[in-house]
C-alpha cells in the first residue's frame, strides 16, 4: 500500500515523503480502515516542520489524526463494527469515554502513533466514530480534531446554551465549528479575522459579529463595546492573544484555551481574570469516542454541514502542507487518499 511518512522535519515539509508499505492486518480488537481522505491541522505542520515546536517521537511516523473511510475487515474480537461502515478516525485512539486521563491520552494518532495518511490503516474498533450517511468521506475527514475540539471546548466543558454568545478567533478549522455549534445551540457568535473576505463569509455562516483585528488591535475592547463581552471565547491564539480575549470574555464567561497560532507574546495580565470570575480551561487530548459520538449525533440532527476549503490530491500532500501555512484558507484542508 503506498502511504505518507514525516522522515525529517523541515522548513519546506520536503520531509513529508511517500513510500510503501505491506498493508496490516488487523489485531484481535482491531479494524483495518480503507481511507479514503484525511485533513490537516495546525499540529500536523508543527510535527513535520523544523521552524514549529512540537514535544514530537522518534521519527519516521504517518502524519495526521484526522481520516475517514470504510472498515474493510475487522479482528475475530470486534463485534461493534463490521465490513462497510464508514467511519472517522481518532485523535486519542485509547480514551474511549470517560474523563481524560495520562493514560488515555497519551498515544495520539499522527504524533506518536502511525496516523491516517495511507491507503488503509488499522485502529482500536473501539475508538472509531460511526459515520452518518449525509457526510461525504471528504467531509467526515475534518472532524477527529478541529471538530471534536471546538465541540468538547463549548459543548463538553462549557455547556454552551441558547442565548448565550461565543467569540471564535479566527476562520481556521476549529474557530469555523465553533461558530457552527454555535449557531446549532442557538448562541449569538463574534469572529476575528485580519481579511475582510474571510470574515464576509464569516456572516455567510451565521456570525453576527465581526471584527477586523489588524483595523481594530484592541478587539476584545470592542467585543465589549458592541455586545457587552462574550460567554465563551475560543482562545486559538495562545499567548499572543491571551490578553485581548480576556477583555473580550463577559462576567463568569469561559476562555477556552486550545490552541498557540499566534505565536509567543509578551506577559499576559491576569487581572481580568480575578476581576470578572473568569473560567480558564485548557483543551488537551481532543476528545473521547463518546464525546464524538455525541457531537455526530448533533450534528446528524441538524445535517450540519463542515467547510471544506480547499481539497488535495495524493500526490499533492506537500503542497497541501504548505498552503495551510500560508493560512489563506477558510475552514478545513482535505487530502483525498486515491492511489
Amino acid at each position: 500500500m503506498d502511504l505518507y511518512e514525516v522522515q525529517e522535519a523541515t522548513s519546506d515539509y520536503s520531509g513529508v515523503v511517500r513510500t510503501d508499505r505491506d498493508r496490516p492486518v488487523p489485531a484481535d480488537d482491531e479494524a483495518l480502515v480503507r481511507i479514503r481522505a484525511c485533513s490537516l491541522n495546525y499540529r500536523d505542520l508543527a510535527i513535520a516542520s523544523s521552524a514549529l515546536f512540537y514535544p514530537q517521537t522518534d521519527l519516521p511516523v504517518v502524519p495526521l489524526s484526522d481520516g475517514a473511510g470504510e472498515v474493510v475487515a475487522v479482528g475475530d474480537g470486534v463485534h461493534r463494527l463490521s465490513e462497510g461502515d464508514r467511519v472517522a478516525t481518532p485523535f486519542a485512539p485509547d480514551w474511549i469515554e470517560g474523563e481524560a486521563t495520562p493514560a488515555k491520552v497519551g498515544r495520539s494518532t499522527g504524533g506518536n502513533v502511525d496516523g491516517a495518511l495511507a491507503e488503509y490503516a488499522t485502529f482500536p474498533a473501539e475508538s472509531l466514530a460511526v459515520l452518518p450517511e449525509y457526510l461525504s468521506f471528504e467531509q467526515g475527514a475534518t472532524l477527529s480534531c478541529a471538530g471534536l475540539t471546538a465541540w468538547r471546548a463549548l459543548v463538553e466543558d462549557g455547556d454552551l446554551g441558547a442565548g448565550e454568545s461565543v467569540l471564535a478567533l479566527g476562520t481556521g478549522g476549529v474557530s469555523t465549528f465553533a461558530l457552527q455549534f454555535a449557531e446549532l445551540h442557538g448562541a449569538s457568535t463574534v469572529v476575528t479575522s485580519s481579511s475582510d473576505a474571510k470574515l464576509e463569509r464569516a456572516r455567510d455562516l451565521g456570525a453576527d459579529e465581526t471584527i477586523n483585528y489588524e483595523a481594530t488591535p484592541e478587539w476584545g475592547q470592542a467585543v465589549q463595546e458592541r455586545v457587552g463581552g462574550v460567554d465563551h471565547v475560543v482562545e486559538v491564539g495562545g499567548v499572543g492573544t491571551l490578553d485581548q480575549s480576556l477583555d473580550a470574555a463577559a462576567f463568569g464567561g469561559h476562555v477556552h484555551l486550545i490552541g498557540v497560532l499566534a505565536g509567543p507574546g509578551g506577559q499576559v495580565d491576569p487581572s481580568p481574570a480575578l476581576g470578572k470570575a473568569l473560567t480558564i480551561e485548557g483543551v488537551m487530548g481532543v476528545g473521547s469516542r463518546a464525546m464524538f459520538d455525541r457531537m455526530l449525533r448533533a450534528m446528524a440532527a441538524s445535517e450540519v454541514e463542515p467547510v471544506v476549503d480547499r481539497t488535495f490530491g495524493f500526490d499533492e500532500v506537500q503542497e497541501a502542507y504548505r498552503y495551510v501555512e500560508g493560512g489563506e484558507h477558510q475552514g478545513k484542508v482535505v487530502v483525498t487518499v486515491d492511489p
